[in-house]
């Protein structure tokens, strides 16, 4: 990868950084003001995704590293165990929202003071978060970076958890408007636990991603594209032994192919040249070595 391209993926997650120290600054004290506990919730989210956005940061110039002896495929495993841990950190802050938001139902301990201020660090939460949502999705698309893919998933789902959040305020607001509808005043423990369960659902999924790369599962449909890529090549007469990896951003493709064994050994290399050049028509930027057999 160009050096151009490791300096916008570090600005991507540079920005990530940034963006997290603020937010979990501004939702910490707006909690700790008015005694929301979704937004309390929110901030120790927040804190997280900092925690989160510091590791996608130092694992995105980890996996920039060239290859070296010791690491003969290169650093890009380094971001799927980022985003591993990335995961485990998530799954903690739910089991601590929801033992929270549960004692305050049980107790029903409430004391809310909805502000201005609730709401303006909410909204500025969705802001922030869509911005560096896209961000985070352009790098990750345009360099096939499951790190910042990882952050920019996360990120766009703290969008509706910050939603959720600004309804129960709302359901407290009116339940002080209208005494009728005190139950309302749980709303904001409810919908404590309702960010912890989007959480729970985007930890999931961003654990069984990154366990599936860190075990070399290969993409879905891949292997037949790559196979037809290299049968439609003239002179081969049959791919097999198809053997796919990742390695951060990196695919590694292995494939055995049965030529016609009367050939030059330089035609033959010159064959493997243009069965390189077919499957990285299906899939850019991947290392590929061809194996050729005798037919």
């Amino acid at each position: 990868m160009t050096e151009r391209a490791e300096k916008e993926k570090r600005w991507a997650a540079a920005s990530s950084v940034l963006a997290a120290i603020g937010l979990t600054t501004f939702k910490a004290l707006v909690g700790a003001a008015t005694g929301s506990l979704g937004i309390l919730a929110e901030a120790a989210h927040s804190g997280l995704d900092l925690v989160a956005a510091l590791m996608t940061w130092v694992s995105v110039r980890i996996s920039g590293k060239p290859a070296d002896r010791s690491h003969t495929y290169g650093h890009g495993k380094v971001e799927n165990l980022s985003a591993l841990f990335e995961t485990m950190l998530l799954l903690a802050t739910c089991v601590w929202i929801i033992y929270g938001a549960a004692g305050r139902l049980i107790e029903q301990r409430i004391e809310i003071e909805v502000t201005f201020w609730s709401f303006a660090v909410m909204i500025t939460s969705i802001i922030v978060d869509a911005s560096r949502s896209r961000v985070l999705y352009r790098a990750a698309r345009k360099y096939n970076s499951q790190a910042l893919e990882a952050d920019a998933l996360h990120f766009s789902t703290d969008i509706w958890s910050s939603a959720v959040v600004i309804l129960g305020l709302i359901c407290v607001l009116i339940s002080e408007r209208v005494p009728a509808l005190g139950a309302l005043r749980q709303a904001d423990a409810v919908a404590a636990i309702i960010v912890a369960g989007i959480v729970i659902l985007i930890s999931v999924r961003l654990g069984v991603r990154s366990i599936a790369s860190l075990i070399d599962t290969a993409p879905a449909g891949l292997e037949e594209k790559i196979t037809g890529a290299a049968q439609s090549v003239e002179g081969v007469k049959d791919c097999h032994n198809v053997r796919l990896r990742y390695s951060g951003p990196r695919l590694f493709v292995d494939v055995h192919v049965l030529v016609d064994g009367d050939q030059s050994l330089r035609a033959a290399h010159a064959l493997t040249e243009d069965i390189e050049r077919a499957i990285q028509s299906v899939a850019p930027g991947a290392d590929v070595i061809v194996h050729p057999e005798p037919e």
